[in-house]
C-alpha cells in the first residue's frame, strides 16, 4: 500500500480500480482530494487473498455501497465526506494487527471494520481496543468476539457461532437423525462451532461419532470422507468454509457420499455454492441473509429492495450474506459517528449499543448493549442446485426462520464471560 503521496500514475490506477468497484478481487483504496480534516477514513482490514478472498470482496462491495449512500446524502457530522483505505491481512492474525496499526497510525483511519477469519477478528479487536479505536467485526463468527474476549470498542454484525449452531442443530437433528459426523476447521471459528453443536447434541441426545479437525486451506478431504463413509452417520455436518467448503463438497460428490449421507451445516455462502458443480450442490444449511423472499426481506422494505436492485445493477450478480454484512456494518458505523458527532470510540459505542434500527431484512434489530452482538434472525435453507428458470443465482429454498433471542445465549449467560472495561 502506498502512503498519502500519490503520483499521477498511481492516481490513475487507483481511479480505475475505484470506478470498477472490487471486481478485480483486490482491495480498493479510495483517496479523497480534500484535505485530511475534510474527510473521515474508515480502515478495511480483510482477507483479500487466500481461501476467503471472495467473501472479502463481497463484504467490501456492500461496505462501499453504504459509504456511497452516506456521501450522497452529504456525508456525516454536518457535511464531512467518508472514504476508505483497505489492507490485505493475508488470513494472518499477526499481519492483520500490523495492518490495523498502519491504518490507524499512518493512514489516520478513524475506525476499522473487517474481517472473515475469526482469529483475525479477535486479533484486530484487541489491537483496536489498545488504540482506543472503534472496530466492527463484520464477518468473523467465533463466540469469543462478543463473549470471553468482548471489548467496549468492538461490535459484531454477523451471527455468533452459538447462534448458527443453535439455529440449525435442532432442525437438522429432527430432520435427519442423531448420529453426527463433523468436519471442522482447526481454528477459533471451527472450535466455536464444534462447541455449539456439542451443546445442541447434549440437549437432544445426539451422538457425535466422528469429529475431524482440518487445517485452513485443506485441498484433499479424502482421508476424512473415507472415515465418514465408514462411520455411516445419519448426518454429516460440514463446518469448513470458503474454498475448503468447495473442495469438501466436490470431493464428497466424487466419493459417492452425496445421496448416501445427508449433509448440512451451520452456514452456507452463496459464493461457495455458485462455485460448485450442480451435482455437488446439496444439503440443508444455516442462511444468514438472502436476497429474496418476504421471510427475509419483508414485504415492503424499500431499503432492502433498493440494495438488492442497485447491487445487481452494479456487479451483475445478486448480493450475498457477505455483501449484507459489509453494508450493515458500514452503514451503522457511519450512523454511530454521525449520531455521536465524534470519532471517539467510546462515544460511538454508546451511540450504537442498544439502539434499535431497521435495515435490509424484515424486522427491528440492535447491537445488544451487554455484548455488542447484532441481534437478528437466522434462516434455514435447502440448496436448489439449478437455481430457477428466472434466476440461475437463486439456489436457496428458505424453509425456516429462527429469531435471535431463541438462538443466542441470554444476557445473563453472556454476563458470565463478557466483562467489558470502559475507559
Amino acid at each position: 500500500m502506498t502512503d498519502s503521496k500519490v503520483d499521477r500514475k498511481t492516481f490513475l490506477t487507483t481511479a480505475a480500480i475505484a470506478s470498477a468497484g472490487v471486481a478485480t478481487g483486490f482491495p480498493t483504496i479510495l483517496r479523497s482530494s480534500a484535505s485530511a480534516k475534510d474527510v473521515i477514513k474508515i480502515g478495511l482490514d480483510y482477507e483479500y487473498t487466500g481461501v476467503y478472498a471472495a467473501y472479502a470482496q463481497s463484504e467490501t462491495r456492500g461496505a462501499l455501497m453504504a459509504m456511497d449512500a452516506w456521501n450522497a446524502r452529504g456525508g456525516v457530522m454536518g457535511g464531512t465526506r467518508v472514504t476508505t483505505v483497505s489492507e490485505d491481512n493475508d488470513n494472518n492474525p499477526g499481519i492483520a494487527v500490523e495492518k490495523a496499526r498502519k491504518l490507524v497510525n499512518v493512514d489516520k483511519c478513524a475506525a476499522l471494520m473487517g474481517s472473515i477469519n475469526s482469529s483475525v477478528s479477535l486479533a484486530v479487536s484487541g489491537a483496536a481496543n489498545a488504540m482506543n479505536i472503534l472496530y466492527i467485526d463484520s464477518g468473523g463468527h467465533a463466540d469469543a468476539v462478543t463473549g470471553a474476549d468482548c471489548k467496549y470498542s468492538t461490535f459484531r454484525t454477523c451471527h455468533s457461532t452459538w447462534m448458527e449452531t443453535h439455529a440449525t442443530g435442532f432442525s437438522l437433528g429432527k430432520k435427519f437423525g442423531k448420529k453426527w459426523y463433523l468436519i471442522t476447521p482447526d481454528y477459533a471459528f471451527g472450535h466455536a462451532l464444534d462447541a455449539g453443536y456439542r451443546d445442541v447434541a447434549k440437549k437432544i441426545g445426539a451422538t457425535i461419532v466422528g469429529d475431524d479437525l482440518t487445517p485452513l486451506g485443506t485441498t484433499d478431504f479424502s482421508p476424512y470422507l473415507t472415515k465418514v463413509l465408514g462411520a455411516k452417520p445419519d448426518l454429516l455436518l460440514v463446518l469448513v468454509q470458503g474454498d475448503d467448503f468447495v473442495n469438501c463438497l466436490k470431493q464428497a460428490h466424487e466419493f459417492g457420499l452425496v445421496g448416501k449421507i445427508p449433509i448440512g451445516g451451520p452456514q452456507v455462502e452463496l459464493e461457495a455454492v455458485w462455485a460448485l458443480p450442480e451435482a455437488a450442490r446439496v444439503g440443508f444449511w444455516g442462511v444468514e441473509w438472502y436476497y429474496k423472499g418476504a421471510n427475509v426481506l419483508g414485504t415492503n422494505n424499500k431499503l432492502a429492495t433498493n440494495f438488492v436492485n442497485e447491487y445487481r445493477k452494479k456487479y451483475h450478480t445478486p448480493p450475498t450474506a457477505r455483501s449484507a454484512f459489509g453494508y450493515i456494518t458500514m452503514d451503522r458505523l457511519l450512523w454511530g459517528i454521525n449520531q455521536a458527532k465524534s470519532t471517539n470510540a467510546a462515544k460511538i459505542a454508546h451511540a450504537l449499543a442498544g439502539t434499535k434500527f431497521q435495515t435490509i431484512f424484515e424486522g427491528t434489530t440492535y447491537y445488544r448493549a451487554a455484548d455488542h452482538q447484532l441481534m437478528w434472525p437466522m434462516w434455514l435453507g435447502g440448496i436448489r442446485a439449478k437455481g430457477t428458470p428466472q434466476d440461475k443465482y437463486d439456489v436457496f429454498d428458505i424453509v425456516d426462520r429462527q429469531e435471535p433471542d431463541a438462538i443466542e445465549q441470554s444476557v445473563a449467560e453472556k454476563a458470565k464471560v463478557c466483562k467489558m472495561v470502559w475507559p
